[in-house]
């Protein structure tokens, strides 16, 4: 644990280094203002050691929204500084890319500048747009034929980032499917629940037109549980921690997440379900998918991945994940792995995408 924590902190230390000693070089400037430029980077990129701290909750709101902000978003751009200095330094070596070109060099500066620029703005806009995706599931068991609309959403991350302004778009986004159930597979809170109190965050989740259902993901137990739990209760929030919910032919089955090592398994929870019911499992973090299939789940929702947020990280999560985003199926079992709706840190989507799930689901009463 303490050798991977050392990890943690050490790389992203040794990629600033790395980031700031080549934009010393890059730029055409006298030593003062080489320095003032790496110094105020390098304020930048500290600010990310404060923002995952708890020391926000310290400081006043506007400032904790700063830091944040910038810490959370330098991460990102440093990821992408670094990989920029990497490709211009094999090509250096390869004589691909001019020594010239990369020291005291106004045309490398403005272009190490205009590529950083286009992709960050890209991904801001990518990111505010939220893709509607919609899905058909179907309820085999029943002869009837009514159709359910469901809005599914996962990984809001309400905090210091993503604001009271920003959930009042989505809450018209999910108002304007006239849906008949709302399901959040976890994470709501983002790390602390002090921005969702000072903005009454749940007056927002008030005026949701449909029930909404939705089970813990890992950043409720950051924010801190109990508080957590107090939050969900006065959004009207109807949360399944390792409980079933039966809705007339649906049964709602909201797995604690896995921070709890002592939280059910899922064949535990769906012994007794009726088999003539339509089973839905809320677990936020798709391990394991063979549980539901083998405990006759018919749909599960997933969160947890936000399909790595940026490339190349979204590489990393499809290795790691049997599913990382998006829909699949086991058997008789379906699954969406959500990239989600909201972020944690930069408001940034390269190669990925913001959504919510619209599921039309037939055969349904509830």
């Amino acid at each position: 644990m303490k050798m991977g924590f050392l990890l943690f902190m050490l790389l992203p230390l040794a990629s600033i280094v790395y980031v700031l000693w080549h934009v010393y070089q890059l730029l055409p400037l006298p030593t003062w203002g080489k320095w003032l430029v790496v110094v105020l980077m390098a304020m930048g990129f500290g600010k990310l050691f404060v923002g995952i701290s708890r020391r926000l909750d310290e400081m006043p709101m506007a400032l904790a929204t700063i830091v944040y902000e910038i810490g959370t978003s330098s991460l990102i751009i440093l990821l992408y500084l670094f990989m920029l200095f990497v490709v211009l330094d094999l090509g250096k070596l390869f004589h691909l890319v001019p020594a010239t070109f990369l020291k005291n060099s106004l045309w490398g500066s403005v272009a190490v500048f205009s590529i950083i620029l286009v992709t960050f703005i890209y991904g801001g806009l990518h990111y505010h747009h939220k893709v509607r995706e919609t899905i058909t599931l179907t309820n085999g068991n029943s002869q009837k034929s009514e159709e359910k609309t469901i809005v599914m959403m996962t990984d809001l991350h309400l905090g210091y980032h993503n604001q009271r302004p920003e959930l009042h778009r989505w809450v018209e986004l999910v108002n304007a499917e006239n849906p008949d159930l709302i399901l959040i597979a976890g994470d709501i809170i983002d790390r602390s629940i002090r921005p969702l109190e000072e903005q009454k965050m749940w007056e927002e989740f008030r005026q949701l037109k449909a029930p909404v259902v939705a089970c813990l993901g890992n950043h409720e137990y950051y924010a801190g549980q109990p508080n957590s739990l107090g939050f969900y209760e006065k959004a009207g929030i109807r949360l399944l921690r390792d409980e079933v919910l039966q809705m007339g032919d649906l049964a709602i089955v909201g797995r604690d997440d896995r921070t709890n090592f002592k939280r059910k398994a899922v064949k535990a929870l769906t012994a007794g379900i009726d088999s003539s019911k339509y089973v839905i499992l809320l677990d936020h973090q798709p391990y394991h998918l063979e549980d539901a299939e083998q405990n006759g789940v018919d749909f599960q929702l997933s969160g947890h991945t936000h399909h790595g947020q940026v490339w190349p990280i979204s590489w990393i999560t499809e290795s790691i994940y049997e599913c990382a985003f998006g829909s699949h199926q086991r058997g008789n079992t379906r699954y969406y792995v959500s990239s989600g709706i909201g972020i944690w840190g930069g408001k940034f989507r390269i190669g990925t995408r913001s959504e919510y799930v619209v599921a039309k689901l037939s055969g349904a009463d509830f």
